[in-house]
């Protein structure tokens, strides 16, 4: 089972493909998409939209994963913002995922963060020393939209791999 884990962004896109191997997981690739600066027009918006879209495509092609998880929407109150961009780049990702024919989940970022750290609450720099322990890692990740790609894609593996709890008689 290889799960494709995607942090979504308009300037950066983290993503990472971890793999379940001998009931170990491993980390066979991480990086970043980086889109071009365009303008705030519309236009512009939609160019890196297309670009993400491309790029996306040619990577699930190469990584040839079975299934891809990416961050769930959240809001900051300090940056409503955010979560608007965020959400034209996770659009493009569940669109570029359904069509390559990939089952898709979404993981609240807290459960990310619980899942690598034991805490719903860890910084940034907290998830990027774990991941890095994680996967015997010779530095943290950097920048920190790929530790969370990564997070996200151990996350997705977890709940392909572990079985489905027992209903209650």
């Amino acid at each position: 089972m290889r799960v494709l884990g995607l942090d979504p962004g308009l300037r950066l896109t983290g993503y990472a493909c971890v793999a379940m191997r001998d009931g170990r997981d491993s980390l066979d690739e991480a990086g970043v998409l980086r889109l071009k600066r365009g303008d705030a027009s519309p236009d512009g918006l939609a160019a890196r939209l297309v670009e993400l879209e491309a790029d996306l495509g040619d990577l699930i092609e190469r990584l040839n994963p079975d299934a891809a998880c990416v961050e769930a929407v959240f809001a900051h109150k300090a940056f409503p913002a955010t979560a608007i961009s965020m959400g034209h780049a996770r659009g493009v990702i569940l669109l570029t995922a359904k069509r390559a024919g990939l089952p898709i989940l979404e993981l609240a970022p807290a459960v990310v963060k619980r899942s690598m750290t034991g805490s719903g609450r860890a910084s940034k720099d907290q998830m990027r020393l774990a991941v890095q322990a994680r996967y015997n890692l010779p530095a943290p990740p950097t920048p920190a939209d790929v530790a969370d790609a990564i997070a996200i894609a151990a996350g997705g593996l977890l709940r392909h791999t572990q079985p489905a709890p027992t209903p209650l008689p």
